[in-house]
């Protein structure tokens, strides 16, 4: 799989190439290197200024020879002056091939290939200006890669050169697939195509095959976009296989920077959803002789203790309302007095939107010996953490909330010291035992089991996506939607849950509207006709619906949310 892609940029970035750039990050690059070699000090400028938004796009000055020592195995090299196809780019990706030159219909390249990093040194400029087709007319490719291989893709290949052609340019527009008719009759006037106008083209020609958009307002599994989607559509492969090792061992690298600073938490990835992770936790970081107190103020604290009582652990719950602060000077009372090793709370709590202060209790914890494990399944991604200023030691989390990948892969998060003590633990279960699983994927890069192969390479374009978002921006995006909701609901006389001060700004429970003629259900079918998904609330003591903000959601999405909620609130007796 290739993760980086270099951009020989030399004159002024041309309006196609953010978008270009966006393209490329959502094929699976990870990271984009912008050669400026020879760009003049003015054309310099604008890339940088055009590259700064993408925290994953770095401007070097070097000349291709030199570059080589950035570059990590194979790469695209890319003309960014063309808009490409994702389809396109995602074969390219994915090719297991070595030096492959896209080209057209006509075999003319196309401005994108897959090079061994190898050839990067083999790269002259006069090469590089006939792969850009700047060289002038008439000129041969450099014998710089003489094993080069045409890789055709015409018909899922839809691309236009955005430049204004010249009639010296050997290199003339050929415009391929859905809009290719059209766009041959006008051949003759390609140089005057106005780029904006085939930038609309390509994104009409592509929105035919976007996947229809459900705004996901329930808990989870969150809304993703469609290049998380699509990442699961890949080769077949055996999850045993160093290809496939390499993507796990990426995958988990980069979920532990989320967690916490370079080599201080190790991530381990298992098959399930948030509660086998919460699952991983309670059976295997408690010893027979531990003593566990759980705080339970909505239905995930509820699962904990569930969770401890099949596997007899000794434990005790303390309860709380799921609508109310937690009295943590009371709670820290209970554990000082119950002599307890052991601490576990659900960070935000995805019954209500209560954020419990987990930072302050895990520290307070920390103080004193206690090992803290923290359900964070609805909070990783969107609140910042780091679990050594935190003081959680076990955090566990998935890969279908707030990090936008699809269900199916779940991890727990483990400072390393308090990792190291679960050595010599019991093991009570198989499947799911921390210690073994962790153990396994450091000696051999596999898990013990089957992995979740197409959920995990979604999971790997989800973390790409989240790592050029930035997890700051993701919780601003969230709370923006947040408060056109609080907005809304205000204007509508109705009421929350949860007072607005604890409320985590991903997850509201708006107290049903007091009309005898209201129906949830009629309010969940309408909300399903408009593409919303909404989710009733789980309390018994309290008539509730559930709006979670979290996911791939637009503040303008919400908005429009409101206004159902609205017409069909005023249609109440």
């Amino acid at each position: 799989m290739v993760r980086q892609a270099l951009i020989p940029a030399g004159a002024s970035p041309l309006p196609p190439a953010e978008a270009s750039i966006r393209k490329l990050f959502a094929s699976g690059i990870e990271e984009i290197i912008l050669s400026l070699s020879g760009a003049s000090e003015n054309s310099a400028r604008a890339w940088k200024e055009m590259a700064e938004p993408f925290s994953r796009t770095s401007p070097v000055k070097e000349a291709p020879a030199e570059l080589a020592g950035k570059i990590r195995g194979d790469f695209l090299l890319v003309d960014p002056a063309v808009i490409y196809d994702s389809i396109a780019l995602h074969v390219l990706v994915n090719e297991t091939r070595r030096n492959l030159l896209l080209t057209g219909r006509f075999g003319e390249s196309v401005g994108l290939a897959r090079l061994e990093k190898e050839s990067l040194e083999k790269l002259n400029p006069e090469f590089l200006a006939f792969f850009l087709g700047t060289a002038p007319a008439g000129t041969k490719a450099a014998p710089a890669c003489p094993e080069w291989l045409a890789l055709r893709k015409t018909e899922t290949l839809l691309w236009k050169r955005i430049v204004r052609q010249s009639k010296t340019d050997p290199m003339p527009a050929m415009p391929v697939g859905p809009a290719a008719d059209a766009a041959d009759a006008d051949a003759a006037d390609a140089d005057t195509t106005d780029s904006a106008e085939i930038c609309r083209l390509i994104e009409e020609a592509e929105s035919l095959r976007a996947v229809r958009r459900e705004v996901l307002l329930n808990p989870g599994p969150a809304a993703t976009t469609d290049s998380v989607k699509y990442a699961q559509v890949c080769p077949d492969i055996c999850p045993r296989e160093k290809e496939f090792g390499d993507v796990m061992q990426w995958i988990v690298s980069e979920l532990s920077l989320m967690a916490g600073k370079p080599g201080r938490v190790e991530t381990v990835l298992f098959g399930g959803s948030g509660t086998a992770a919460d699952e991983v936790m309670i059976s295997s970081c408690v010893p027979n002789d531990g003593r566990l107190l759980i705080v339970d103020n909505g239905a995930y604290g509820e699962r904990f203790a569930k969770i401890a009582a099949v596997y007899g652990l000794d434990f005790e719950v303390y309860k709380s309302p799921g609508f109310k602060a937690l009295d943590t000077g009371v709670l820290k009372e209970r554990l000082l007095e119950g002599n307890f090793t052991h601490f576990a709370l659900v960070y935000h709590e995805t019954t209500t939107g209560l954020l419990n202060p987990a930072p302050e209790l895990c520290r307070f914890c920390a103080e004193r010996n206690i090992t803290t494990m923290v359900d964070a399944v609805s909070a990783f991604a969107a609140i910042p953490i780091d679990m050594d200023k935190d003081c959680f030691d076990f955090m566990a989390s998935t890969s279908n909330k707030n990090i936008q990948g699809m269900a199916g892969s779940c991890f727990v998060f483990c400072r390393k010291e308090a990792l190291e003590k679960l050595k010599d633990h019991p093991m009570r279960n198989y499947y799911l035992n921390l210690w073994d699983q962790y153990t396994w994927f450091a000696k051999t890069g596999q898990t013990r089991f089957t992995p979740p192969v197409q959920c995990l390479y979604s999971l790997r374009q989800a973390i790409i996506e989240t790592k050029l978002e930035g997890i700051e921006n993701r919780y601003k995006r969230y709370s923006a939607c947040w408060e056109l909701l609080v907005r809304g609901v205000k204007k509508l006389g109705l009421s929350m849950l949860v007072p607005e001060a604890i409320q985590s700004h991903l997850i509201t429970a708006v107290i049903d509207p007091p009309s005898p003629d209201y129906d949830f259900n009629t309010l969940h079918d309408l909300a399903r006709s408009r593409g919303f998904t909404i989710y009733p609330g789980k309390l018994s003591d309290a008539d509730t619906f559930r709006i979670a903000n979290i996911g791939d959601i637009q503040p303008k999405e919400m908005e429009a949310f409101t206004e159902l909620l609205e017409n069909y609130v005023k249609t109440l007796g």
